[in-house]
């Protein structure tokens, strides 16, 4: 596609995609551990997150169309917008509802967000394809690049939720990112380059679904893969840290924040940093699409027996030990250097596999998988940890990194 800048739209799509996420880590950190303050079980606080992955479900079916008629720019200001007027409502809140309002409330703000985070997510995505110079290994240092340095900008607001719940409370924590994120998009609206495709308006909505047996399987595993790592991620492990870190008194919960939120910005800001690092780690530059293909499957399998082996310390400890904590914390940085080396070949693939003219379509498809994948990962997690505590949670890791593994095989 033809443009007149494409490093400047290409910088200017990261810049907002940067702002959207540092928002969106911060919000999931003030959210659990805000209600996990207030008492919610990890039941409780996996439907808190429900429709927000539910919602991303949908949500890249119809980017993907949107994008494809009405413009890549147009879906990312859209995503911009969408996230303000959900955290300008989550404001009021009111601590004298019921549980169950409460949880419904936030379910529903939870699923506006979640709208807006992948109206954002799939925009950016999109236009790295777009904008991409053609060349030896380009788009993959480039996809590599955004989708590293985005997490680890998110792995940043994980800990800058913890750190301004603890510091300034909920609501003015909220009401600040709402002011930032503004700023933001008037910035965005008003400097945005041209490069960005306008849309085409005989797009079918019926084109969103694949056809493409490559991508369809791909999606599989994908969804797979980010199931196992939210089984842990979402409600497993905050909790299980908050366990151990917290006796109760408002003391110890403020430094509870600080450490968790700590531990979480530290393992999203590596998986970011492996994920921007992958094309060199795997000496990619130059390789045959079919040689990527068999580094993902490897990958794969060696994802697999992590989440077990901690299963496994978990069941023998029985109960919280020093020894048992620094292990979790050992194995789920090994398991984040794996999964940041699938998650990018997976992101190199789908857009090596999608053609120009539907780009929009085919990644909105994948990332629903992905959205698919975060929705089940976030209902086993309060599920599994509620009901087998954090053998169990980590076992079930287990079980979906096994069958993304087995879906990989499939691109062969």
């Amino acid at each position: 596609m033809p443009t007149a800048n494409p490093i400047r739209a290409y910088m200017a799509v990261t810049a907002a995609y940067w702002t959207f996420m540092l928002s969106d880590g911060a919000l999931r950190m003030l959210v659990l551990l805000h209600f996990n303050g207030l008492g919610f079980s990890p039941i409780q606080l996996a439907w808190l997150f429900l429709l927000y992955e539910a919602a991303g479900m949908v949500t890249n079916l119809a980017a993907g169309w949107i994008a494809a008629r009405f413009g890549l720019a147009v879906t990312l200001y859209a995503g911009l917008g969408l996230q303000i007027a959900a955290l300008s409502v989550l404001t009021q809140l009111d601590p004298a509802w019921s549980v169950g309002a409460s949880v419904l409330f936030v379910m529903a703000v939870q699923g506006a967000s979640g709208v807006a985070k992948d109206l954002a997510k799939m925009s950016s995505k999109s236009a790295v394809k777009l904008l991409a110079p053609k060349g030896d290994g380009t788009l993959f240092r480039w996809v590599a690049l955004l989708t590293g340095s985005k997490n680890a900008v998110k792995g940043l607001g994980f800990f800058l939720g913890a750190a301004l719940l603890a510091v300034v409370g909920f609501d003015a924590a909220i009401w600040g990112m709402a002011g930032v994120l503004a700023v933001i998009l008037i910035a965005v609206a008003a400097f945005l380059p041209p490069g960005l495709p306008a849309g085409n308006k005989g797009a079918k909505f019926s084109a969103v679904w694949s056809t493409d047996t490559r991508i369809n399987r791909l999606s599989l595993a994908r969804m797979f893969l980010f199931g196992a790592r939210d089984v842990w991620f979402v409600v497993g492990i905050p909790l299980y840290f908050q366990s151990i870190l917290s006796d109760g008194t408002p003391d110890s919960r403020r430094a509870a924040f600080f450490l968790i939120g700590g531990f979480m910005a530290l393992w999203i800001i590596a998986y970011g940093a492996v994920q921007a690092a992958a094309p060199t780690l795997l000496n990619a530059k130059g390789r045959p699409e079919s040689e990527i293909i068999g580094k993902a499957i490897a990958w794969a399998a060696w994802l697999t027996p992590i989440p077990f082996a901690l299963a496994l310390a978990a069941l023998v400890a029985g109960e919280p030990a020093l020894w048992l904590t620094l292990t979790i914390t050992a194995g789920l940085l090994l398991f984040g250097y794996v999964f940041a080396v699938n998650s990018s070949v997976h992101s190199y693939l789908i857009l090596a596999f999608s053609g120009e003219d539907r780009v929009t379509m085919d990644v909105g498809f994948y990332y629903m998988a992905n959205a698919a994948g975060r929705l089940l990962g976030t209902l086993l997690s309060g599920v599994s940890y509620q009901l087998g505590g954090l053998p169990l949670c980590l076992a079930t890791a287990g079980v979906m990194a096994g069958a993304s593994w087995f879906s990989a095989r499939l691109l062969r």
